[in-house]
């Protein structure tokens, strides 16, 4: 589904209704089951954000193109939070150990308990045995 967004700001109910060509009561509804949350104006007004057409435009997709009904609509979106969610954990756990490994990189001098060095790898030769790289192989 392409997006029918032209500029940031937030829409009351029936510009996004008529924008999507959906009832305002499938939004309310959509509120009503939380799958939707816009923000509200003193007056009570539903104000819908950029975020929010975003998530209108994925419930959409899974409604209308593949039949999803309302009550899987939510375990789909319950699912895409926590796998964001645990994305950010997962980053968040590579920047943790990047950073210890630079740590430990630096605070390394050759020769000390716990150094980083570097191993000479094995490499088969023609006569299956194991040489060690760089090492010259006798006739």
């Amino acid at each position: 589904m392409t997006t029918k967004r032209k500029t940031k700001g937030a829409y009351m109910i029936s510009a996004v209704a008529e924008m999507y060509e959906i009832h305002p009561q499938t939004l309310r509804l959509y509120e009503r089951e939380g799958l939707l949350k816009p923000s509200r104006t003193e007056g009570n007004t539903r104000l819908y954000t950029d975020d929010d057409l975003e998530r209108l435009e994925f419930i959409l997709n899974l409604a209308r193109d593949l039949g999803v009904n309302i009550a899987g609509i939510a375990i789909i979106l319950q699912m895409r939070e926590r796998m964001e969610e645990m994305n950010r954990q997962m980053q968040s756990f590579v920047e943790y150990v990047r950073t210890e490994m630079l740590g430990r990189f630096q605070q390394a001098q050759p020769g000390a308990p716990g150094a980083i060095v570097a191993l000479r790898k094995a490499v088969m030769t023609r006569d299956g045995g194991a040489a060690k790289a760089g090492a010259a192989k006798k006739p």
